[in-house]
């Protein structure tokens, strides 16, 4: 699908930020664990949130759908049944990951997959650890790939030092400590998301944080609750934050947006770079924090240099800052001495070579990028590459440029961002 962009004379309105995908399937699968009817509202509506709802029905689990509503009827944690089928989780990283930590905790046989593009997924850190703790996994690329065939059992408690920046790795561990019998210890070197930390202990588990980046759980417990509140995303709210800083003139209100610290990476940059953010009436949803903001436009953003704590902290959000930089004054650095994973660079290597199309200048050295600032943007026929984060940086990078720029693979952005495109056009009219 392509979509089609034209330069904006403003920016500028009220918005409720979209809801969070990675705590909306965190909400579905935690609250199945509980031993209650838990309500969760605000809950993402995709294809990949179906997908794990189908995987737990699957499972046994019941469940009731309302709108933006669903209450799911937990089943503990050894309520779950052997599946009929494959468990197919769609494009969801995170949760393939959670799923294959609960179900080697299970005593039963179950095979889980997913899309094409989740079948080249690296699974090896999380299924490594599982097997460490008594679980049987086979999978393809010695148990690297989905789909993965898990045997379930009484897991033994686990001591890990998380080798890669992965809260998807972490939260997979984590869930699986549950069915341990004892306490399980887990070093985060990467100060990684902390979503999953926050819901299981507000959920009941015994999980204490013993430093910033050492995390020890205790099982057997019992999980309880009765509601969860989805935030907004931050990852996909950050591009109209981005639009509206962009902007000459106007003013964007953004409500009930997620702040989470380890997610606002990019929202601190944008604050370095110079936007006017203003963040207001703070709350919390579940032990995560909440809050409102109110973003200015007519603020000349400035370039800065970004190096590998920076990097691990908007590692999602890159192509939001890049193209902040190229409209900043003076240049931004990025220094990776360490290197990015390999998704992670390719969608950095993407968002250069669509917006070079468009008149952007990069210099491109071993581990350095330099973004040459004060670019004068030109309408292009540019590819999002199947990358959804892409495609909404390219869609902000055209509002300010000159002329039209056609988006081609625009649908990326469907599964994790509904009704993106309408919200854009909505700000602009």
């Amino acid at each position: 699908m392509d979509v089609k962009i034209k330069p904006a004379s403003k920016f500028s309105g009220d918005l409720k930020a979209p809801a969070d995908k990675s705590i909306s399937h965190r909400a579905l699968i935690y609250a199945s664990l509980t031993e209650d009817k838990v309500e969760i509202e605000n809950l993402m509506q995709t294809c990949d949130i179906k997908a794990t709802l189908e995987c737990l029905s699957l499972l046994g689990v019941n469940f009731e759908e309302s709108g933006d509503k669903v209450t799911i009827i937990g089943k503990g944690l050894r309520g779950f049944k052997e599946p009929e089928n494959v468990l197919d989780v769609g494009n969801s990283e995170i949760a393939a990951s959670l799923l294959t930590g609960l179900l080697a905790g299970q005593p039963f046989f179950s095979t889980i997959t997913g899309s094409p593009s989740l079948q080249t997924h690296h699974m090896k850190n999380i299924t490594g650890p599982l097997q460490e703790m008594g679980a049987t996994i086979k999978g393809r690329s010695e148990n690297d790939l989905l789909p993965l065939s898990i045997r379930g059992y009484d897991l033994m408690p686990l001591k890990y030092v998380l080798p890669v920046s992965s809260a998807q790795v972490k939260s997979a561990l984590l869930t699986a400590a549950l069915f341990s019998r004892g306490k399980s210890e887990l070093t985060d070197l990467y100060y990684t998301r902390d979503h999953s930390e926050r819901m299981l202990s507000y959920l009941g588990a015994d999980i204490n944080r013993m430093t910033d980046r050492h995390i020890a759980l205790s099982s057997p417990s019992k999980l309880k609750g009765e509601r969860l509140a989805i935030p907004g995303d931050i990852s996909s709210s950050i591009y109209f934050v981005l639009a509206a800083a962009l902007s000459p003139d106007g003013e964007l209100k953004i409500s009930g947006l997620g702040v989470n610290p380890r997610r606002a990476g990019a929202l601190d940059i944008l604050g370095m770079m110079g936007a006017n953010i203003n963040i207001q009436n703070e709350r919390e949803y579940n032990n995560e924090p909440v809050a409102d903001l109110v973003v200015k436009g007519g603020s000349q953003l400035k370039g800065l240099e970004l190096g590998d704590d920076d990097i691990n902290r908007i590692i999602d959000d890159i192509p939001a800052v890049v193209v902040a930089a190229v409209y900043a004054e003076g240049d931004t650095t990025i220094k990776t001495a360490t290197g990015l994973r390999p998704k992670k660079a390719d969608r950095l290597k993407i968002i250069i070579q669509e917006l070079a199309k468009m008149g952007a200048v990069f210099e491109e050295k071993e581990n350095e990028i330099t973004i040459k600032g004060r670019a004068s943007l030109v309408g292009a026929q540019c590819n999002s590459c199947g990358d959804y984060r892409v495609a909404m940086a390219l869609a902000v990078a055209s509002l300010y440029a000159n002329n039209e720029t056609t988006i081609s693979s625009a649908e990326a952005v469907d599964n994790s961002v509904p009704g993106f495109y309408d919200m854009l056009k909505s700000l602009t009219d």
